[in-house]
């Protein structure tokens, strides 16, 4: 599946996001509290790719809330899926959202991000503001965040104005148009089994 290459620079900032407590005033101070945190697994010169690897897919799954992500993404498809494909389809997406977001934040190269305004959507809802700035120019993106038992937790990701939700909606409904729901679980199953092959010997995905 195609993916816009403005997700490299989405990637990079959302690894500053983690799980807040329910006390904590705001989304975008915590962002700003662990961004050091974040950059310092990075930029650490003495663990090895693996263990970098394998850390940022535990910050993965930490991060995004996949039930949401995957609800989202199928939009009317998802009741089209019963329980059990639900589960197996919420199970392979979160497999290729976080090897994506490993693929990308290990292209991290410095670039200084910092936060602006956080903005209510709903009680539990919120979006907050970010600009990635590289050495040639400024990408906004904002984070729209759910809070779940006491977390914040990451169910979408809009760079300049596009949502990482509405991209896969796109594309998985172009499959669904013609396929089944096992048709799409059999896809994202082979996508997930070749990234474990690629990946055998180095991460344990």
């Amino acid at each position: 599946m195609r993916n816009y290459r403005l997700w490299i620079y989405s990637f990079v900032a959302v690894v500053m996001i983690v799980p807040i407590p329910a006390h904590a005033t705001s989304a975008i101070n915590t962002i700003q509290a662990q961004v050091d945190k974040a950059l310092d697994l990075l930029r650490n010169p003495i663990e090895n790719k693996a263990e970098k690897e394998k850390k940022i897919l535990a910050l993965a799954d930490e991060i995004f809330d996949y039930t949401e992500l995957s609800r989202l993404s199928l939009a009317n498809y998802w009741k089209a899926f019963t329980p059990k494909q639900q589960k197996e389809f919420t199970h392979l997406f979160g497999k290729l959202l976080a090897r994506d977001y490993m693929d990308r934040i290990m292209m991290y190269t410095n670039e200084k991000v910092t936060f602006g305004k956080e903005m209510r959507l709903s009680e539990n809802m919120v979006e907050v503001d970010s600009d990635i700035m590289t050495n040639t120019r400024t990408i906004q993106m904002a984070y729209r965040m759910i809070l779940e038992n006491g977390d914040w937790k990451v169910y979408d990701v809009v760079v300049e104005g596009v949502s990482l939700v509405l991209n896969y909606r796109s594309q998985f409904r172009e499959i669904l148009t013609n396929k089944s729901p096992m048709d799409l679980l059999k896809i994202l199953g082979e996508k997930v089994g070749q990234w474990k092959v690629e990946s055998k010997g180095k991460i344990d995905a």
